[in-house]
């Protein structure tokens, strides 16, 4: 028996903002839409997200720290797409061998993206 995937399960309030954001904005792609549930991906990746209409942004600690093995491309294609950095998530190579950046979502969920160095 061995673990082969991950998938992270993260809250949203509202499904249809939060599928324009990963699939017009960060180009993921929909995998599944249901009534209180929603699926996105992107080449090796799926995020899973439920329903939580009463979800304070403030108080949302959802995080996922997603890997990549062109840090610099895609940090630029989100700048030039608009996409807001995290203010304290600018590019930069962390001292635990990361080059590392960071996003939110409409949820506040922290998106960390980053590639060993």
């Amino acid at each position: 028996m061995m673990l082969t995937d991950i998938c992270p399960k993260l809250p949203m309030r509202d499904k249809s903002l939060t599928k324009e954001f990963y699939t017009n904005y960060l180009d993921f792609i929909l995998i599944g839409e249901y009534d209180e549930y929603l699926i996105v991906g992107k080449d090796k990746i799926e995020i899973h997200f439920f329903d939580f209409k009463k979800l304070d942004p403030k108080e949302n600690y959802g995080q996922v720290y997603i890997r990549t093995n062109n840090i610099d491309k895609l940090y630029q294609s989100l700048l030039d797409n608009k996409i807001s950095i995290h203010p304290n998530g600018q590019l930069e190579i962390k001292p635990w061998g990361q080059k590392e950046f960071a996003l939110l979502d409409p949820d506040n969920n922290l998106l960390t993206f980053g590639q060993s160095i």
